[in-house]
């Protein structure tokens, strides 16, 4: 699965890094403590988070994660966009809450 294909399927909205919209999802991580991303997501994870500052796209760069999902319709900072854009990684965007949205993406995995 793309993550275009995860955008359309779940109507994510996209804020930055339109140019990874074609990478590869492999898995997903859900976590908001950014040591615990950086020493556990796999490359090619959606990882899903509540955080929204600049250092959430330097760790999925770090971890060449395939995407970032912003839940409750968190809105990501002016720097954090910029960074999206940089490394084309998709920043993407829900009203769902973390849990709903992990068990979606579990589901359409699983598939």
């Amino acid at each position: 699965m793309k993550v275009s294909d995860l955008v359309e399927k779940f109507d994510l909205k996209v804020f930055s890094g339109e140019n990874g919209l074609q990478n590869e999802i492999k898995g997903g991580y859900v976590s908001d403590l950014l040591s615990d991303v950086m020493g556990n997501a796999a490359e090619g994870e959606v990882w899903i988070t509540l955080q929204t500052h600049q250092n959430v796209m330097a760790i999925a760069s770090l971890k060449d994660l395939a995407a970032v999902i912003l839940v409750k319709d968190l809105q990501p900072d002016e720097d954090t966009l910029k960074h999206s854009k940089e490394e084309g990684i998709p920043l993407l965007g829900t009203s769902m809450e973390t849990f709903d949205m992990a068990g979606r993406l579990y589901r359409e995995l699983e598939k």
